[in-house]
């Protein structure tokens, strides 16, 4: 039997999958119905070694079955994936998708609110499940994203949310993951650019009032904390306020506070801060952090690299600084996962990682990185994060490794739902395509 072409491939397996999905453009997938069989393909469970000619078996939206010979269920829908590779979907670790549509334009724009201090914000009910940027990302192979708010202080809740669903209390994995919180700069503006207005430079007294600010509020947060476990029932209770609602798993140890911060003063600060209130900390951002290793791995801080794809933050620094930053923390036995800070490119992730693999990082762990590592870090990698029985059937089939730009994603299953990979990006490539064809025709 002849080796089957990836064009033909393609066709073949968008006829197999197609009465699994609804055939109108991005509408979310079905349920899960009846069980599905991935067949003859490489399995990257991405936790142990790759499984050449495997098979994968999922059942109302978990994965049953992991192996090479694996006997199929009955009534199972085989879907034959010869020369192709099987992956876990892919985690974006930090963004604003599904919180903004155009930047430039505000009335797309809802990651943040009003005021310096809003804890009681969910990033998960403001999610846009109809956002032309989710199938765009989704079709790189990002089937995860953690959104987090980004405004004031203290912004607000994150939530984990799965990039294919009508509503977001259908999308959302996980919510609340973590309460973000936006530390503010310890030292003087970057220098690499002079002709910067020295007027946007924040001044040194607000930077010390909103830390100020930061230690009042997880004040105020334990007053509060104490009247209502003091107070009586009914009419004495002290009243109910969801501002400090929402700083209580925070200050129990169950809610991680996820600090935004670059610089090493910043993660100095933020972690001498998060030992003194006795709480949780994630790092996002952290540039600066192998410079703090001893202190990171004390306290057993994990890092989300704001992006792979930035400039140096300092004239003096090295070109590939932001590069080896991954390695660099890998080296240095710090925990830690990569996330795409651009929101409209977050389709861009794997090649984040790549890049990183190219500047030192193993290959093995750059993959980790974008989703068994940000898996753990959330507390979710019993569901996500690698494909092995019992979790979640999120995951991708391609063409190639994810992190070759080359490489296609030809199929997507979110908890054993259909993913449909169109996207607007798509049909203008074949609405121009059309327009250059008909041109061709008419010989201009």
């Amino acid at each position: 039997m002849s080796p089957i072409q990836p064009a033909a491939f393609s066709i073949l397996l968008a006829a197999a999958l197609a009465p699994l999905a609804f055939g109108s453009p991005e509408i979310p997938g079905a349920k899960q119905e009846t069980p599905i069989a991935l067949v003859g393909g490489t399995i990257h469970p991405v936790s142990g070694a790759p499984i050449e000619q495997g098979t994968l078996v999922f059942d109302d939206g978990r994965i049953t079955a992991v192996g090479r010979s694996v006997p199929l269920p009955p009534g199972a829908k085989r879907i034959d994936v010869p020369g192709r590779h099987v992956y876990p979907g892919l985690i974006n670790a930090h963004s604003s998708l599904g919180l903004v549509e155009i930047g430039e334009v505000r009335a797309t724009r809802d990651y943040s609110e009003t005021g310096n201090v809003n804890p009681n914000v969910k990033a998960e009910v403001a999610v846009n499940p109809d956002s032309e940027l989710i199938p765009v990302t989704r079709a790189g192979g990002v089937l995860l994203s953690l959104t987090a708010p980004s405004g004031g202080l203290i912004s607000g809740t994150s939530a984990l949310v799965q990039l294919d669903g009508w509503t977001w209390e259908e999308m959302t994995l996980k919510a609340p993951v973590g309460m973000h919180v936006q530390w503010p700069g310890m030292s003087p503006a970057a220098d690499w650019k002079e002709d910067e207005p020295k007027e946007e430079e924040e001044p040194q007294e607000k930077k010390e009032d909103a830390v100020a600010l930061l230690r009042k509020t997880f004040a105020d947060a334990r007053s509060y904390q104490k009247a209502r476990a003091a107070g009586e029932t009914g009419a004495g209770r002290h009243p109910l306020d969801t501002r400090w609602e929402a700083m209580l798993p925070v200050l129990e140890g169950k809610l991680p506070l996820v600090v935004a911060a670059d610089e090493i003063q910043q993660i100095q600060a933020a972690v001498a801060f998060a030992e003194r209130e006795k709480v949780k900390l994630i790092l996002y951002g952290g540039y600066d952090a192998p410079h703090c290793a001893a202190l990171l791995r004390k306290h057993q801080v994990p890092v989300i690299v704001g992006a792979v794809h930035r400039l140096p933050l300092r004239r003096d620094d090295a070109y590939d600084s932001a590069y080896t930053l991954p390695e660099r923390l890998r080296a240095a036995g710090i925990k830690f996962a990569i996330a795409s800070r651009s929101t409209s490119n977050a389709r861009n992730l794997p090649y984040e990682a790549a890049t990183a693999a190219a500047y030192g990082l193993p290959p093995e762990e750059a993959l980790k990185a974008i989703t068994l590592y940000p898996a753990r870090i959330f507390g979710v990698d019993d569901r996500v994060g690698s494909l092995e029985v019992g979790k979640d059937a999120t995951l991708i089939v391609t063409d190639g490794d994810p992190l070759q730009t080359p490489t296609q994603v030809e199929a997507a299953f979110i908890r054993g739902r259909t993913v449909d990979l169109d996207n607007r990006h798509k049909r203008l490539w074949r609405k121009y395509q059309e327009k250059y064809r008909r041109l061709e025709v008419r010989g201009l």
